[in-house]
């Protein structure tokens, strides 16, 4: 059974003439940054999440009477998902931005040849399917409220493009997710509904955080790699979020300029 919890009842009347969004592992790293950085620019903001815990201590990063909703979803549950959304129409009435960011790596390190079939379940369970039953929800409102409409903005990754070495299950979800963002693109035309994605190389995150000691290379070195602020990123959402819908960022790259991704092998 989902959780939620609510602050900001203070601004309950007012909520009709908010933007609202939904930010998926908004419990830390780039969804908390995201979100946090939505919240200063007065956006009401859904934060889903695996662990109410971290969810909690995303909210209490809100300006004083900013609505919040926390919900406890895990995104490769299809129940999970539809009782999110749900909850955000309930307490909102609409939904004016997805940021589909749950996702994981899943274990690092191990050759293809070692991943068991378990850990690729979850990796494509949590960062595909997740991804793509959470756009299906947000797609289903954003066609029927009015008006009608709202962006999807898909976190891809630079491993959209290019891999790291040993990461084959993260590695092609994130190329599938580049294909998901082109099909919702396409087809939300009709309806008003723009979709982008964001590749992001080396935010500094608990994620990242192995990458400024040592990171293997395509080389079969190790070597540290530079990150940049997770602002930074938090900041490019906000401008793709932020412009009208007659407009889209349909992909974006934002990345430490000096990580080894250009000409990465």
């Amino acid at each position: 059974m989902n959780t939620v919890k609510t602050t900001g009842e203070a601004q309950a009347g007012k909520e009709e003439a908010l933007r609202v969004a939904v930010v998926t592992g908004a419990g830390s790293g780039i969804g908390r940054a995201v979100a946090v950085e939505l919240l200063g620019e007065g956006w009401a903001v859904a934060l889903a999440g695996r662990r109410p815990g971290p969810l909690e201590e995303t909210a209490a990063l809100a300006p004083p009477g900013t609505p919040t909703l926390s919900v406890r979803a895990d995104v490769s549950r299809p129940d999970d998902v539809a009782a999110l959304f749900a909850a955000v129409r309930d307490r909102f009435g609409r939904l004016d931005l997805l940021f589909n960011n749950a996702g994981t790596f899943g274990p690092g390190g191990v050759p293809v040849e070692e991943l068991p079939y378990d850990a690729w379940r979850h990796v494509v369970d949590t960062n595909l399917n997740g991804a793509f039953l959470c756009a299906q929800a947000a797609y289903r409102q954003m066609r029927e409220q009015r008006p009608q409409g709202g962006r999807i903005i898909n976190n891809g990754s630079v491993s959209a493009h290019t891999p790291r070495p040993h990461s084959v299950a993260y590695t092609a979800t994130k190329h599938a997710l580049t294909g998901l963002t082109k099909s919702l693109s396409l087809d939300g035309r009709p309806y008003g509904i723009a979709v982008g994605q964001i590749d992001i190389g080396n935010a500094a995150t608990d994620m990242t955080v192995g990458m400024r000691t040592g990171a293997l290379q395509a080389n079969g070195e190790t070597a540290p790699e530079p990150v940049m602020d997770v602002a930074d990123v938090a900041r490019t959402v906000r401008h793709m979020a932020e412009l009208p819908l007659e407009a889209n960022v349909q992909f974006a790259t934002v990345m430490a300029t000096a990580m080894p991704y250009v000409g990465r092998g």
